[in-house]
C-alpha cells in the first residue's frame, strides 16, 4: 500500500509539471464549484493534525518521550498550517475549485493516518534513547530550520499586498535574495527533517 502512495505521488509530480493546480495565480475556469481560500485551506489541512493526533491517542505503542516528540514536531506544523495560516491570507475575493479542496482534504486524511497509524501502531515503540540518535538529532535539526525557512518566507509573502490589494508583487527579503521559492524550499527541507528524525517508511515516502 505503502508502495502504491508512493507511485501515485511520482505520477501526480509529473502531471502538475504540465498541469499547475488552480488556484492563486493559477487560478483558472472550467474546474467546477469553488469555494473562498481562506475556508478551503482551513478544511485542506485540517485532517491532518486531528488524524495524526488521534492515531497517536489509540496508538499501541508505549507513549513516551520519543514519540511525544513526533507529535508536537507535526503539530506546530500542521496546527499553524491549518488554524493560523489561512486566516492570516490578504486574499479578498479570491477563491480555489472544491475539487482541488477535496483532493487535498483526501491527501492528508490519509497521509496522515499512514504516517501516524506507522509510527503510534505498527512499528516497534520508539525508545527514549532514539532522542540521542544521531538520525533524529539531524532530522531535527533539519525540520527546524525547514520550518523557520518556510514560516519566514510565507509571511514576507503575506505582507506583500496591503489590505484589499490583489495585485502581484515581487518578494524580497529573506531566501528571496537567492530563491525564487523559498516556502516551498523551507517545506522539502523541513520534511527530509522529519523523515529522517522518524525513520520510517511512511514519513520518508512523503518526504519523497
Amino acid at each position: 500500500m505503502i508502495i502504491g502512495w508512493l507511485g501515485l505521488s511520482v505520477i501526480s509530480f509529473f502531471i502538475l509539471l504540465v498541469i499547475p493546480v488552480p488556484y492563486g495565480r493559477y487560478m483558472r475556469h472550467g474546474w467546477g464549484m469553488t469555494i473562498r481560500n481562506k475556508i478551503g485551506w482551513l478544511i485542506m489541512e485540517v485532517p491532518s493534525p486531528i488524524v495524526f493526533f488521534v492515531c497517536f491517542v489509540v496508538g499501541q505503542n508505549s507513549k513516551t518521550f520519543t514519540e511525544v516528540a513526533f507529535l508536537v514536531m507535526w503539530e506546530v506544523h500542521y496546527i499553524h498550517r491549518a488554524f493560523i495560516y489561512p486566516f492570516r491570507l490578504r486574499s479578498k475575493g479570491k477563491r480555489m475549485p472544491i475539487i482541488i479542496m477535496l483532493l487535498g482534504f483526501l491527501f492528508n486524511m490519509i497521509n496522515s493516518f499512514f504516517i501516524g497509524y506507522h509510527l503510534f501502531s505498527i512499528s516497534d515503540s520508539y525508545l527514549n534513547r532514539w532522542l540521542m540518535d544521531s538520525r533524529f538529532i539531524f532530522g531535527l535539526g533539519f525540520f527546524l530550520v525547514g520550518f523557520v525557512i518556510n514560516f519566514q518566507s510565507d509571511y514576507i509573502l503575506l505582507n506583500l499586498r496591503r489590505s484589499g490589494d490583489s495585485d502581484y508583487h515581487v518578494p524580497f527579503g529573506g531566501l528571496f535574495r537567492w530563491v525564487s521559492c523559498p516556502n516551498y524550499l523551507g517545506e522539502i527541507i523541513e520534511w527530509i527533517g522529519w523523515g529522517t528524525a522518524t525513520w520510517s517508511l511512511p514519513s520518508l515516502v512523503f518526504a519523497v
